[in-house]
């Protein structure tokens, strides 16, 4: 079918005209503390699902909220002539903590004006993902309220699983290969290239992620009978963590960089052309000087190299006040970013073999695996992706970059080997927003042109 230009006209003033109300759907459904890593909000996430669930019946999608072996995801349909799309996001968001540092409540968002004119959406899950996923539910409310239709076959898989490692993912996917196969993929859960520039990423990075515990008394002991003479874990385990690290920045594990190719020289210069400020991108966030590997450009040290990154320390007394123990126990959370044709299982061997090698003979190791995924390229050519760059440029009134992502969505390779789909990464994030942080916050301007630029691209598709 081909959309005339009145009919795009109408759905993108319909977008407009009802915005608020959009807000106030997407503020309901940020109240909701989805947490999936904590199973004290397990029945939150519940609650989300079936939240989202009532959204897109009412918008006349055959929708349900499937048990898995953890969170239940959400799968809906819509028909629609011509092609058919599987739109990706999920509804569960990270912990809060430090709660002390948000400066409102991060389940209550708040609207705060902001001295350029726009608008902060203020709530954890405001930007990932909960703000996104809703910029297309609301795109497909806006075709619906004027023309009562969609303008293609839609099918929407909303996860409860993504900030915990997608432990049952795969096998939903596998179990509802037939209902879920389409045309392309969407997947909203990345940034624009900046405030004014939208992206389609071709480039995401895979993950490792890996608990250590290092045990070496059978007890907390004394320090002062105790200090010197016996073994602190807390200490292995600071100079297992100091030893990750060449003084150039580079991971020390061994044979981490083998199978990590060069940017594809016409990647780099287009890259090269965009004008990346590494300098500025670091002074947002109060920092002045690139941490990773020296030989590197900021911009790719966050999108096309891997990394090593320690995520959190757990040892001993850390109450107010002092307490002079020595631990028997220490606890590291690290992850690793992985490029392509890095394999996580082998990075998973290596970086184990690592610690074990330096471990002393009197205390005892503990690996927990916390998910792995590869990285993914995504073809940077094709009627899709032709189409929906031309879409943006028309919404944002400037040419849509192609880039690359620091992150990782592991639902883009689950659909390339499973369903041996494409996906298109298209977000609307900013890389203020602050998510996995205090404080996350959404543009009400992006949510409000992410919404138009799926119409817009939903149209594009359709013709």
């Amino acid at each position: 079918m081909t959309i005339a230009p009145a009919a795009l006209d109408a759905a993108l003033a319909q977008v407009n005209s009802t915005l608020d109300q959009s807000v106030e759907r997407l503020k309901a459904l940020l109240r909701i503390p989805s947490i999936s890593t904590d199973p004290a909000f397990a029945a939150d996430c519940s609650r989300a699902a079936d939240w989202l669930v009532e959204e897109l019946k009412g918008l006349g999608f055959e929708a349900e909220a499937r048990p898995t072996g953890g969170h239940p995801i959400v799968i809906a349909h819509a028909p629609g002539e011509g092609p058919h799309v599987l739109f990706y996001g999920h509804y569960d968001v990270q912990p809060v903590d430090p709660v002390s540092l948000w400066r409102t409540d991060p389940f209550e968002p708040k609207l705060l004006k902001q001295p350029n004119g726009d608008t902060h959406i203020v709530a954890r899950g405001a930007s990932d993902d909960k703000g996104q996923l809703m910029t297309f539910l609301e795109a497909c409310r806006a075709w619906k309220a004027v023309h009562r239709t969609l303008p293609v076959g839609i099918t929407i898989l909303l996860e409860g699983e993504e900030e915990s490692g997608s432990k049952h993912l795969a096998g939903f996917i596998d179990a509802a290969r037939d209902e879920l196969k389409a045309d392309i993929a969407l997947v909203c859960d990345t940034d624009m290239w900046d405030q004014t520039t939208p992206s389609i990423v071709s480039m995401l990075r895979g993950l490792v992620g890996e608990e250590v515990e290092i045990t070496a008394a059978s007890k907390d002991l004394h320090s002062g009978m105790f200090g010197n003479a016996a073994r602190n874990p807390n200490q292995v385990l600071a100079d297992i963590i100091a030893s990750l690290r060449n003084g150039d920045g580079s991971v020390a594990i061994e044979g981490f960089y083998d199978d990590v190719a060069e940017l594809p020289a016409e990647v780099a210069q287009q890259w090269q052309s965009l004008g990346f400020d590494g300098t500025g991108y670091l002074k947002q966030v109060g920092l002045s000087l690139p941490a990773g590997e020296q030989s590197r450009s900021v911009l790719e040290q966050i999108t096309s190299r891997p990394t090593c990154e320690i995520n959190g320390i757990i040892g001993g007394y850390t109450g107010d006040g002092f307490k002079t123990v020595i631990p028997s126990k220490a606890t590291a959370k690290i992850s690793f970013r992985l490029v392509s044709n890095q394999d996580p299982d082998k990075i998973r061997a290596a970086f184990r073999a690592h610690v074990q090698a330096r471990v002393p003979a009197d205390c005892q190791v503990k690996f927990t695996e916390h998910g792995g995924s590869r990285a993914i390229t995504v073809p940077s050519d094709g009627p899709y992706l032709r189409k929906a760059l031309k879409a943006l440029g028309e919404e944002w009134d400037k040419p849509a970059v192609i880039s690359g992502s620091g992150g990782s969505i592991p639902v883009v390779g689950e659909f390339k080997r499973r369903l041996d789909m494409d996906t298109l990464l298209i977000g609307f994030a900013h890389v203020d927003d602050a998510i996995h942080s205090p404080n996350e916050k959404y543009n009400l301007s992006s949510f409000q042109h992410g919404i138009r630029s799926w119409v817009r691209i939903l149209a594009a598709f359709a013709d």
